[in-house]
């Protein structure tokens, strides 16, 4: 398990060292996804073809 243990450390001091301070994958990937949804809904919200209603 030592070998196991030195790449779980190695990654953690990577983390705290190398990586600090950036975005993470995972994070990025949803900030985009937002800002293109928010995009389309600006550009295509009122296209529907569905009249609007507030209740069903």
């Amino acid at each position: 398990m030592g070998f196991f243990d030195r790449l779980v450390a190695r990654d953690q001091e990577l983390a705290d060292t190398k990586y600090k301070g950036r975005e993470s994958a995972t994070a990025r990937s949803a900030r985009l996804r937002v800002k293109k949804h928010r995009a389309r809904v600006a550009r295509d919200g009122d296209k529907s073809g569905r009249p609007f209603r507030f209740f069903r």
